[in-house]
């Protein structure tokens, strides 16, 4: 797994082009576009002025007219993926205007599915032919799949504009469970957490989450913990087929983390901060809550190990 992350990473622009590794950023409040805004568009300005050349070389003879047709495709992407910086990554668009955003957030990815579509369906036809190796495809298969990761959050978010903008319209009447906590108030008590569908397979699921943030971020996911560790043990949890990552759910990165999982319903807990006797401080626990293996006097006494409660350590 961590040699597939390395592998992302060393292909550079192969795997993820320049509009797609955008750093983290958030618009400021007042509509200030974001770094990672900003970066989207002198990606678009840079694919504008390497199409001008292309052209010139074109007409020059230097180069074969299908060349300008890649060049267009690479504005189009560019310009897409501006389009994804403003609306799937930047905030949420004020009540009114979601429809119209989600629209164009999701036609923008889709877009970008669709032509790495065809650019794979190519390479394959040069693969076929016999012009090149099987492994010619393998980063285009890549990007394919960061692309439609792309997608589905974009109906995600979609979906929770819709939840939102219908949200907005009930009145506030928080009950005793504090079912109609927003996400602000809900990370004052320092904990969120989601059921999903009550699996997380580690084997399945990490390397794709791990290549999603990579290309949405262009740094791995910070992994704290993997499976068992000594703290766990130490602290008398079982973290197998579990993993904590150090990102904190209120911020950018950790509220992409939230919103991949409940795209894919995977389990996690939320920690806004540390809670005795479930956190040691800020992170996302992936999976369902760590069992406790054993208690204080248990393990002073040397007393067989066994299930009692859990956590989400």
């Amino acid at each position: 797994m961590r040699q597939l992350l390395t592998l992302v990473l060393s292909l550079g622009a192969l795997v993820l082009p320049s509009g797609l590794a955008a750093q983290t950023g958030a618009a400021a409040p007042d509509g200030t576009p974001s770094a990672a805004e900003i970066r989207a568009q002198k990606g678009v300005e840079l694919a504008e002025l390497e199409l001008q050349r292309i052209k010139n070389l074109v007409e020059a003879g230097a180069l074969p007219r299908i060349r300008v047709e890649q060049a267009q495709a690479d504005l189009a992407d560019a310009q897409d993926q501006a389009v994804l910086e403003r609306t799937l990554y930047g905030p949420f668009p004020a009540r009114g205007a979601g429809e119209e955003t989600s629209a164009e957030m999701i036609a923008a990815a889709q877009r970008r599915v669709d032509r790495q579509q065809a650019r794979l369906a190519r390479a394959r036809e040069i693969i076929a032919a016999g012009v090149a190796a099987q492994s010619y495809v393998l980063p285009l298969e890549e990007e394919l799949a960061l692309r439609q990761t792309s997608l589905d959050l974009a109906h995600l978010r979609a979906r929770l504009i819709i939840e939102d903008a219908a949200l907005s319209r009930v009145p506030k009447a928080p009950d005793a469970a504090g079912a109609m906590l927003d996400d602000s108030e809900l990370f004052a008590q320092g904990m969120e957490h989601y059921d999903g569908d009550g699996g997380f397979d580690e084997s399945r699921d990490l390397a794709p989450l791990e290549l999603a943030f990579v290309s949405r971020f262009a740094h791995p996911l910070p992994i704290s913990a993997e499976g068992e560790t000594e703290l766990h043990r130490a602290l008398g949890f079982d973290h197998r087929g579990r993993v904590d990552v150090a990102v904190d759910p209120s911020q950018p990165e950790g509220i992409w983390l939230r919103q991949y999982l409940k795209l894919r319903r995977i389990p996690y807990y939320a920690f806004a901060h540390a809670i005795p006797g479930k956190a040691t401080a800020a992170h996302v626990h992936i999976g369902q809550g760590s069992t406790r293996l054993i208690t204080p006097v248990s393990s002073r006494v040397g007393a067989k190990l066994a299930p009692r409660s859990h956590s989400a350590d």
